[in-house]
């Protein structure tokens, strides 16, 4: 399975909006390099697919890429498919290990208050970085190669 990168996204600060930078360096044990996210535990790196905010779009949302605060927005991969130890590859080798599927939301977004439903919660994923390197808009993603790893820390 192979998507597309369409969107790097970083913020200043927790509880904002991510906004598209083009091209990032992903930190080993960090995440994003500059991103308010980075070094948060086992979520270092969110990621959620295009066609997921898509579902926003038809309920009405005038949404984009980095409104639901994702690091990655894809595009043609199934990310809520992958288990949890899935490892993928993006941009010049960077290896990302998925660690969490969607999250609980604590204090209902501004999304969650117009529309009744968000979809971070149950189709973001989070992804722990092994391998650290440059991503990029356009870069493929995919699942590595490489053994998956079964678990999180």
């Amino acid at each position: 399975m192979k998507g597309k990168i369409i969107s790097v996204n970083t913020s200043n600060d927790k509880g904002e909006k991510k906004h598209n930078i083009g091209k990032c360096r992903l930190i080993k044990d960090m995440g994003l390099e500059n991103d308010a996210h980075a070094g948060f535990m086992h979520r270092q790196v969110s990621l959620l697919a295009t066609e997921s905010i898509e579902k926003m779009r038809k309920m009405g949302l005038d949404v984009h890429s980095g409104d639901f605060a994702e690091n990655l927005t894809t595009e043609g991969m199934d990310l809520i498919s992958l288990p949890v130890g899935t490892l993928l590859k993006a941009g010049n080798g960077v290896i990302l290990r998925v660690s969490q599927i969607g999250k609980e939301c604590h204090s209902r977004c501004a999304i969650f208050q117009q529309v009744g439903d968000c979809v971070m919660p149950k189709e973001g994923i989070f992804a722990e970085v092994l391998t650290e390197g440059e991503v990029n808009v356009g870069d493929e993603i995919e699942i590595s190669s490489q053994l998956t790893v079964h678990g999180s820390r």
